[in-house]
């Protein structure tokens, strides 16, 4: 579907569309008004390895981490301190790049084809070459409902406890959808996020937390208005960003190492679990 078609269709659904500021991931923002947007630099702390060499997806739960690796499908639950593995099993999935948990399910974000899983030595009956976002056990990673998403390539997915919607990020077409998952994935919201490789996303205190591979820096929108309202970039030495989540005002990312097709960055350490606090100073 083309992107006009797309949003088209969209609109005349009635879906409501945050359009948010015209701005070009690679140029510095400002906020309305020409005032700029307040810019902080991350205090990376490097933590622990995820087992598998490509974790690609990360959702934060009072009880454990979960991480999901795209090229083995590999999804675990590991402890916030240690890294010690706690769940451990391998999801119907395929390239995973997003991961949630809420509503008593698993919620995987599928690239489909491409990447790194596109490479590896196997392949699964489960393997597509669409963006997709499976339903899962969350014991066993079986396959519960399957949603072949209408806008492609599909990254970063998380669960808003708020209003128990799902949150997924549309690369292609650069924004963020708000869908409800116990309507069909029924689509009811779009919030515009700029380029830039939308990857890692969180919904905390009313905004969107969209992390950027690519231009390796996180920005704050607030999800009514689609206002950019923070942004925190990370060093050259800093390990490559990708899956992200939040937890006790701390960002978590993965460095899922040669996956994405991109040149890994000097500071690039595969498998690699990290965190910076979102203390502004």
């Amino acid at each position: 579907m083309r992107r006009r078609d797309f949003f088209g269709t969209a609109l005349a659904a009635g879906v409501g569309m945050v359009a948010g500021p015209r701005l070009s991931a690679q140029d510095e923002p400002a906020g309305r008004g020409g005032t700029p947007t307040p810019t902080y630099q991350a205090k990376v702390e490097k933590l622990f390895k995820s087992p598998d060499r490509y974790p690609n997806a990360l959702e934060a739960m009072p009880d454990g981490l979960w991480v999901g690796d795209q090229v083995s499908e590999r999804v675990l639950k590991m402890d916030w301190e240690t890294g010690k593995v706690l769940v451990d099993f391998v999801a119907e999935a395929h390239n995973t790049s997003g991961l949630a948990v809420g509503g008593g399910y698993l919620w995987i974000g599928c690239n489909g084809g491409g990447t790194a899983a596109s490479t590896r030595q196997f392949n699964r009956p489960f393997d597509k070459n669409y963006g997709e976002i499976v339903k899962c056990d969350m014991k066993t990673g079986k396959q519960v409902e399957g949603y072949k998403t209408p806008w492609g390539s599909q990254h970063g997915t998380t669960w808003a406890k708020d209003t128990n919607t799902l949150w997924a990020i549309a690369p292609g077409y650069n924004f963020a959808a708000e869908l409800d998952a116990a309507d069909k994935f029924r689509l009811l919201r779009m919030v515009n996020i700029g380029g830039g490789t939308g990857h890692g996303l969180e919904v905390a205190d009313g905004a969107l937390w969209i992390m950027y591979a690519a231009d390796r820096q996180v920005k704050k929108f607030d999800i009514a208005t689609g206002r950019l309202q923070e942004i925190w970039k990370l060093a050259p030495m800093d390990p490559d960003p990708h899956g992200m989540c939040i937890r006790n005002n701390y960002m978590y990312y993965c460095d899922a190492g040669l996956g994405g097709g991109r040149t890994p960055s000097p500071g690039t350490v595969p498998q690699l679990i990290c965190r910076f606090p979102l203390t502004k100073t």
